[in-house]
């Protein structure tokens, strides 16, 4: 485990960031903190299990790592007996680390292997003998329907009529958006999460300003100032130096939505909620109070600002993903499976609004 490794669940027991979880065969190898709990809650939530998830840090996926501790934990999980089935989950690796992975895994790994490599090239991971999934949750089906013996058209089955869904769902919520309205606002506290939204986003609205983009050219000039379509990791370093994560306290990021909500471009508000060991204990109950003043501060304007979030966790944790996604609702929250169809859904209606660059 190498250094800004929030997330890690060794022999069932959580480490900092974490949530709770089936135990189970598939182990997870996870240069991301976010990244491993949205994948680790997707696979629990599906009725299936972890046996480890082994944190090592995004750092360790850089060139000047090298991804020691990414392939050593492969490694291990190649070893344990409780490991039937591996995921690797990643933050956009350096190239040269994502050869030595797949050669590792083309050369030395008997299990069958599930890779999520944001901003990677898939056809590396495929050509190595591995399933490429496209987004966190798909990885987390792959690894179900491998751990439940189930046929992955059930899941791509799920995932096309969801699809539909939120087409129709985005249409309804660009009806009601006044002619100014044609932004998205992404306010992060998972980093990972933060490059998927952004990844998937791109596809459908264009580039996206951030403090930390992913076209060095869209990078923000002042962090604390949105412009267009904007996706803010408050997790980063800029937010954090003197306070907790904001995973933690939410008050940055609360102050950040009211303040969007007072630009009278923005039409939705993206959130992600990420629940278990560490992080925030009521996230619901600070949340509701804050989004509907938000949605107050927009209808004196006689506008309507759609918020879309996303919950990362699972109904064992103990803020309770079924108690969390009540109380977002009641405020008027729009709550989505994963943060991959979030990102879709708010991508959709800023497409309809004319919003895409």
């Amino acid at each position: 485990m190498g250094p800004d490794c929030g997330t890690a669940i060794i022999n069932g027991a959580p480490l900092c960031f974490a949530n709770v979880v089936n135990r189970g065969d598939i182990g997870i190898v996870a240069a991301s903190g976010t990244g491993l709990q949205e994948v680790s809650a997707v696979i629990s939530n599906e009725g299936a299990g972890i046996s480890q998830a082994i944190g090592t840090g995004g750092r360790d996926v850089k060139k000047d790592v090298g991804g020691i501790m990414f392939i050593e934990g492969i490694k291990a999980l190649e070893e344990d007996p409780e490991t039937k089935y591996i995921a690797l989950v990643s933050k956009p690796p350096h190239p040269e680390v994502l050869e030595k992975v797949a050669s590792l895994i083309k050369t030395e790994i008997k299990k069958p292997v599930v890779g999520i490599f944001l901003g990677g090239d898939p056809k590396v991971v495929e050509e190595a003998g591995a399933i490429p999934a496209n987004t966190l949750e798909e990885a987390g089906l792959i690894a179900s329907s491998f751990s439940k013996g189930k046929s992955m058209d059930e899941f791509k089955q799920l995932l096309e009529e969801r699809e539909k869904k939120l087409l129709n769902l985005a249409e309804k919520e660009s009806k009601n958006k006044t002619a100014t309205q044609k932004f998205v606002r992404g306010l992060y506290t998972g980093g990972t999460l933060c490059d998927e939204a952004m990844l998937i986003s791109r596809t459908i609205i264009g580039e996206v300003y951030g403090n930390a983009p992913l076209n060095p050219q869209f990078k923000l000039e002042d962090s604390w100032r949105s412009k267009e379509n904007t996706f803010v990791d408050l997790g980063e370093d800029e937010f954090t130096v003197g306070r907790p994560h904001p995973m933690i306290d939410f008050t940055l990021r609360n102050k950040k939505i009211l303040e969007e909500a007072n630009d009278r471009e923005v039409a939705v508000i993206l959130l992600d909620v990420v629940l278990g060991y560490g992080s925030n204990m009521q996230p619901g109950d600070e949340l509701n109070p804050i989004i509907k003043q938000a949605k107050e501060i927009a209808k004196k304007d006689g506008r309507s600002i759609t918020f879309v979030c996303t919950i990362t966790g699972t109904d064992k944790d103990p803020q309770g993903r079924g108690k969390v996604k009540q109380q977002l609702e009641d405020a008027g929250a729009i709550i989505i499976p994963s943060n991959a169809a979030a990102s879709k859904l708010a991508s959709y209606i800023v497409k309809n609004l004319g919003g895409a660059r």
